[in-house]
């Protein structure tokens, strides 16, 4: 079974491009170029290992879907015995003049046989409906395997695209810091400065490095995860940090979508809704199986038959000929096993809808709740737009001002850690924006599907 990827309107801008197809499950080499978002994706479908596991589900369900339509068609069969007794236990008739038996004590039989079942009170339509039903639950609960996995990925990679940004801004708040300590430390040197500020910037400056220690441990702990949800082994012989370079930036990508439209959208495409009112049509087909036992099954068959002579001790010589035949089986009284099956089947169906509307309340709980973390992360970032403009423009006028005399240190030391503050806001904020999002199209539905190729 082939594989290929659909791609909805809202991820075609960002997946287009790479996701075509997937079609085995080579792996992918390790790459040797920084890794775009779109190739990520493309590898997780590839060698995810939910999504492989997925298709193996997936396989299992044709499977069940292939017995289950082969009730309604014809069975050849082909049989043979042979059979050697002793002849001690083999009964003489007690009539004077009779010399003979009615039994050899070797003798062999062949037969080929077609049957088919011709009516077992709607049984094996229902089967062959279930049989397709079956396929399509396996597909829609499929669907909504790559759909994690895809959310997964988009998380854990601008997770590192988080702590790349950090990575820069701890080091650019260091550079501010080692320029003011050089400073400060001429300053001194010169005598225009006292000994205090030296101390004070070098405090600083101790205080800044371990954020950028933790920056760069967040760093290669997430691409360690990006690499895991990728279906990477990484190799034993790899540094801590592993070679992984992704090539794209945390940006905000537009959502225009209003609730009323992504509710709608949710509980018209999600694959685990599909899934769950596929499974009713299962439990309805199920009643109608146990209800078919109320009736009886008819079936035909015919064949060929070879057997070896009754009364000849010559195992050469044989008969054969045709053998054509009908069956009914009614079951008139089973003390209301048929009875209960019919009930069984029914409680099941109920369960089925009971679980049907519980699950569209969650999805539209679901998308209400992403749609609010959205807007959230949408104003925050609409906050943070200019806010690193002028903490820079801050830091310039403080620096300024302390050359000409009219500042002070602590004005130079609060605008440098006002801007770095800022610049870490502005990379939650976008990290945020662009998880929000990510969680927000995996909530109505959209994203990457796969489905079978013809």
């Amino acid at each position: 079974m082939h594989l290929k990827l659909q791609i909805p309107l809202l991820a075609a801008v960002l997946m287009a491009p790479v996701l075509t197809r997937a079609q085995t499950n080579t792996p992918v080499p390790w790459p040797s170029h920084p890794l775009t978002l779109a190739e990520a994706l493309e590898i997780t479908v590839r060698q995810s290992p939910a999504i492989l596991k997925g298709k193996q589900d997936i396989e299992e369900a044709y499977g069940i879907s292939l017995e289950l339509r082969a009730s309604i068609r014809p069975r050849l069969s082909a049989s043979g015995t042979f059979q050697a007794i002793d002849q001690a236990s083999i009964e003489v008739p007690p009539i004077p003049g009779f010399d003979f038996t009615f039994q050899n004590d070797r003798s062999w039989n062949a037969n080929i046989l077609v049957s088919q079942p011709i009516f077992a009170g709607g049984k094996l339509r229902s089967r062959v409906r279930a049989g397709g039903l079956t396929e399509e639950a396996a597909l829609a609960q499929f669907q909504a395997t790559v759909a994690d996995a895809v959310l997964e990925v988009k998380v854990n990679y601008d997770d590192v695209l988080l702590a790349t940004e950090q990575i820069k801004t701890q080091e650019a708040s260091i550079a501010l810091l080692e320029r003011e300590l050089t400073d400060q430390k001429r300053r001194f040197d010169a005598g225009t400065a006292p000994r205090f500020n030296v101390l004070r910037a070098e405090v600083e400056l101790a205080n800044a490095r371990p954020k950028l220690i933790r920056a760069q441990n967040a760093f290669r702990i997430t691409k360690n995860n990006l690499a895991t949800r990728l279906g990477w082994n990484i190799p034993t012989n790899t540094t801590e940090n592993i070679p992984l370079e992704l090539a794209d930036r945390l940006e905000a990508r537009p959502f225009d979508f209003s609730l009323p439209v992504a509710v709608a959208r949710g509980l018209q495409q999600r694959p685990e809704l599909v899934a769950r009112k596929t499974d009713v049509k299962l439990r309805q087909e199920g009643v109608k199986q146990a209800q078919a036992d109320y009736y009886p099954t008819v079936s035909i068959a015919g064949g060929y038959q070879w057997k070896s002579s009754v009364f000849q001790d010559d195992l050469s010589i044989n008969y054969d000929g045709w053998t054509a035949g009908a069956q009914m089986n009614w079951s008139l009284w089973d003390f209301g096993a048929t009875r209960g099956r019919v009930k069984a089947a029914k409680a099941r169906l109920e369960r089925s809808n009971v679980v049907v509307d519980d699950t569209t309340r969650q999805i539209e709980t679901e998308i209400r709740t992403a749609y609010s973390n959205f807007i959230e992360a949408q104003q925050v970032l609409e906050t943070q737009v200019k806010v690193i403009e002028q903490a820079e423009e801050a830091v310039r006028l403080a620096m300024a001002r302390n050359d000409a005399g009219s500042g002070t240190q602590l004005d130079v030391l609060s605008a440098q850690t006002a801007l770095t503050d800022a610049r870490t806001t502005q990379s939650l904020a976008l990290r945020d924006y662009a998880v929000a999002l990510a969680r927000l199209e995996r909530a109505i539905g959209e994203g990457a599907r796969i489905v079978p190729a013809q």
